[in-house]
């Protein structure tokens, strides 16, 4: 049986055998040496789409396990989370942004086959990474109860949850870099090292929760502040990781002690290209701010139903970002070798996978809402509220799935900044008003911002879809 590497694409190849299935889905966990720009499209899909479904599917277990021990003790506990990730929305804007320019680069100099440059360019991301998240450690350390103050949190979260947020921003650090080393993989190629990464770090997330957050033997309950600690620890085993596979050589990047350094031209040219994808996330994500911030003022249950319901949906969503993943190191690598058309052809490939995979989302959160918001909660008021978001978003999935493999297209090329200005019309000049006016003017409560959010998404979905069919992403330098 010929080897995944040796196969040439070709539209008319016929489907393969059960056994290079097996086989496929072998190289894909394990990690190949295939040239992304030559294979098979499907395979190629398959072999980067495997991994990185995997690797977010860890992540998202984070907040999953998280939110599930949280949740035993009472709505404040989960609002604090709720209200703390406000905050760290903002920094995964940033971390996001600088990681789409990251792939971009670094699978645009992998598709040229300049692997020196890619090394480079991998090193001063992560010294973006750190100088990143300065700000942030500095306000969660010695403002912590003020941030919860200003976005409308209760009590408990000031008095007792605060010590959450204080680790979540202080050791932001580890986040930021558990974000951008994963992009260099990704970009590079290597989505099986991200993904183990992941696994390891999620593994001692899981362990370590209800150990720290309730207590065993000589170690006492920490309550809140243990699901904190927990989650650091176990993404800082994940860093160490990163960098110990980084040094020692991926099988498409490595990075050699002759490359610390710092070196301004590389540096600038993310920071340009980041910038974009920054903007675009920010945009995104300070939309949710506002948006935690009504339903602060409608009531903690309000803000606990929605912050649960989020994690269900980032959980569920995650084999839909994994493709959308693939799509993206797909397109800049064919760009860098100069095959537009072939970048161009796996976005409709994995637009047609999201779509079949969210429509199933969205039948399993139509029927089964409350179910679902009711692993992780005995709260009525916080089932019926997360369980209403789950079933008006299950309206929108079909077209969703389109938006995410589509901005992927954008995003893969280089250009972070078309994005961005979608963003910033259907997000802030539409999502954030229209969401104030029927939960608030128009008296719809914590529903009117879930309508809010539905009619939005719909719109810039069918949107940037529109815009990805003109084309003009082929033609980006980076």
């Amino acid at each position: 049986m010929e080897t995944l590497e040796k196969e040439v694409s070709t539209a008319e190849e016929p489907r393969p055998p059960r056994q290079s299935l097996w086989r496929a889905l072998k190289d894909a966990i394990k990690g190949t040496e295939a040239d992304y720009t030559k294979i098979d499209l499907r395979k190629a899909i398959f072999l980067l789409a495997v991994p990185m479904i995997l690797e977010l599917v860890m992540e998202s277990t984070f907040a999953v396990v998280d939110i599930y021990f949280v949740g035993q003790l009472g709505a404040s506990a989960v609002a604090t989370v709720g209200l703390t990730e406000t905050y760290l929305f903002l920094l995964y804007s940033i971390g996001m942004g600088l990681s789409m320019a990251v792939t971009a680069i670094i699978a645009r100099r992998v598709g040229e086959k300049k692997l020196e440059d890619a090394g480079t360019s991998a090193v001063q991301s992560i010294f973006l990474a750190l100088l990143a998240s300065l700000p942030f450690a500095i306000g969660g350390i010695f403002f912590s109860k003020e941030l919860l103050t200003l976005m409308g949190g209760d009590t408990w979260s000031i008095t007792e949850g605060y010590r959450y947020t204080q680790w979540m921003l202080g050791a932001n650090a580890i986040i930021m870099l558990l974000f951008v080393i994963n992009a260099i993989f990704r970009g590079a190629g290597d989505a099986a090292v991200a993904m183990r990464v992941l696994w390891i770090a999620n593994g001692c997330n899981i362990i370590l929760d209800p150990l720290l957050i309730f207590g065993w033997g000589p170690i006492p309950a920490l309550g809140i502040e243990g699901a904190a600690i927990a989650s650091t620890i176990g993404r800082g085993v994940g860093v160490a990781l990163q960098f110990y596979i980084l040094f020692k050589g991926g099988k498409h990047i490595k990075v050699v002690a002759s490359q610390v350094y710092w070196k301004a031209s590389v540096v600038l040219n993310i920071i340009k290209t980041s910038l974009g994808g920054i903007g675009q996330m920010v945009v995104a994500m300070t939309s949710w701010i506002f948006l935690m911030r009504i339903l602060a003022d409608i009531g903690s249950e309000a803000v606990a139903g929605s912050t649960i319901a989020l994690r269900i949906m980032l959980f569920t969503m995650m084999p839909a970002w994994g493709m959308s993943n693939a799509a993206a190191t797909l397109v800049g690598q064919n760009l860098g070798a100069n095959n537009p058309d072939r970048a161009e052809a796996s976005i409709w490939k994995i637009g047609v996978y999201n779509m079949i995979f969210l429509v199933g989302v969205s039948l399993l959160y139509f029927f089964f809402n409350e179910s679902l918001m009711g692993i992780f909660t005995d709260n009525p008021n916080v089932i019926e509220i997360g369980g209403t978001w789950l079933q008006i978003l299950s309206y929108s999935y079909f077209v969703y799935g389109w938006w995410m493999v589509s901005v992927q297209a954008f995003n893969g090329s280089g250009d972070t900044t078309t994005p961005t200005k979608i963003n910033l019309v259907f997000f802030w000049l539409i999502q954030i008003p229209l969401s104030y006016y029927l939960a608030i003017e128009a008296d719809w409560g914590y529903s009117g911002v879930y309508w809010g959010v539905f009619f939005s998404e719909t719109a810039v979905g069918l949107f940037t879809l529109w815009l990805f069919t003109k084309g003009k992403w082929k033609t980006v330098s980076v």
